[in-house]
């Protein structure tokens, strides 16, 4: 499968939770839910565009992913630790999830 990196900032990808959430490295995207189809992978990117997920999916999910085709959902472990403004607890990925958007007939 060829795959098409898509690069989107964390903040629009983690919403609300974005303040807690831990840097990752390399993680798995799933369509649905876990026991979906395993659509590629995300990384987030230190270097020169800081602060983004590069999704290495396929063209179509890209395409589909860029024009908001999906909402996210996540698997994610609470640390030990909390978040420097708050006593929220740190957030680690474990995986994302792309769930279809339902979209209302016209």
């Amino acid at each position: 499968m060829t795959y098409s990196p898509l690069t989107i900032k964390r903040s629009n990808v983690l919403g609300d939770i974005y303040k807690q959430c831990d840097a990752i490295e390399s993680i798995p995207v799933y369509l649905n839910d876990q026991s979906g189809e395993l659509l590629g992978f995300v990384k987030e990117d230190s270097g020169r565009y800081a602060d983004v997920f590069t999704f290495h999916l396929s063209e179509t999910v890209c395409k589909q992913l860029s024009s908001n085709n999906f909402d996210f959902a996540f698997d994610f472990d609470y640390s030990d630790e909390t978040t420097q403004s708050s006593n929220e607890k740190r957030i680690k990925l474990n995986y994302i999830l792309l769930i279809p958007k339902k979209h209302a007939p016209r």
